[in-house]
């Protein structure tokens, strides 16, 4: 059975469950199985040896899950070919494609955890109440160490998009 982890976490003040690890700075990235689209799943080994950028949100179709998703989009853009930036929701595969056509999203991959939540449960986001992943960066260097972590302690707040994007130009 997951761990579960209590007290950590909130949905406009009101306490959620998270499901995994807590992961910390200096720990093997875990290993994740999530998908581009319906019937093609990729892994933490489909972005060896760049440095990866992981924003994890809610849902797409949410005010601060859209302005993260934008904003890391426009990072994206200077921080050069050796970085990916990832953004992982289990909003269905059909929906993250249609949200990044609207919003002009070129420069971030999105991927969904809507199958087996393998991210969540790797990376302690999953909220077990939603079944969603709670908003969290995660900034994982070339051999696939973390060098940066940012759980946030309530779902609607924004992360720090500066001290992440710094992590990821110390990387490259």
């Amino acid at each position: 059975m997951a761990q579960e982890r209590t007290g950590v976490a909130t949905l406009k003040s009101n306490p959620i469950t998270l499901v995994g690890p807590e992961i910390k700075v200096g720990d093997k990235a875990p290993n994740f199985t999530v998908n581009k689209d319906l019937m093609t799943q990729v892994s933490l080994a489909d972005y060896a040896g760049k440095v990866k950028l992981i924003s994890v949100v809610p849902s797409l179709d949410t005010g601060v899950c859209d302005a993260q998703t934008r904003r890391f989009n426009e990072e994206a853009a200077g921080l050069g070919d050796n970085v990916a930036v990832l953004t992982i929701s289990v909003d269905l595969p059909f929906a993250q494609s249609r949200w990044c056509g609207a919003a002009g999203i070129d420069k971030v991959v999105t991927l969904s955890d809507y199958k087996t939540k393998s991210f969540g449960e790797a990376y302690g986001v999953l909220i077990k109440e939603l079944q969603l992943d709670m908003r969290s960066i995660f900034v994982i260097d070339a051999n696939d160490t973390v060098q940066y972590v940012e759980y946030l302690g309530e779902m609607t707040a924004h992360p720090n998009y500066e001290a992440a994007v710094e992590a990821v130009k110390k990387l490259v």
